[in-house]
């Protein structure tokens, strides 16, 4: 996977960070629940991008 795939993790984590943020702000527990999924996602998805990274070196 090439540095698309990244970019696409880090903006998915970014938006993840950013609904947890409106989530806590207006006490709304599910859009807090759902930014940190975004999240938890995105990392998942990093790593298997740095696992790939090191099988290809």
């Amino acid at each position: 996977m090439g540095v698309d795939d990244k970019l696409e993790n880090a903006k998915d984590k970014v938006v993840g960070q950013g609904k947890e943020a409106a989530g806590k702000a207006t006490d709304d527990e599910r859009l807090e629940a759902e930014g940190r999924a975004d999240q938890t996602k995105a990392d998942l998805n990093q790593a298997g991008e740095k696992v790939k990274d090191a099988f290809r070196s």
